[in-house]
């Protein structure tokens, strides 16, 4: 336990900033997994584009949020979105794409 008085302010603050993190990773997270969802669900036929550009987008504004807030690390969101643009190149021109397990 800590004994001086800013130890437990930090420790308090620790909480509320870990808390703020984890709501921005579960977004970055679930807007990931619905992208990857709907790009491999449109293997069985023609994907809808414009769904899918959606989905990217969201994906896309939720890692560059992340990564500006250092949440992420800049260039692992740049990465991130990177792989997601070329999963949507893929799927855009009907190829397959099988997700990852």
């Amino acid at each position: 336990m800590a004994h001086h008085k800013s130890a437990i302010k930090r420790i308090r603050r620790n909480d509320r900033v870990r808390v703020r993190n984890r709501q921005y990773i579960a977004a970055v997270k679930t807007a990931v997994k619905k992208f990857k969802t709907l790009a491999a669900s449109g293997t069985q036929g023609t994907p809808d584009v414009a769904q899918l550009k959606a989905h990217f987008v969201l994906a896309q504004a939720a890692l560059a949020k992340a990564g500006s807030k250092g949440i992420l690390h800049k260039n692992n969101a740049a990465r991130r979105i990177g792989r997601l643009a070329q999963l949507l190149k893929l799927a855009e021109q009907g190829k397959a794409v099988a997700p990852k397990a």
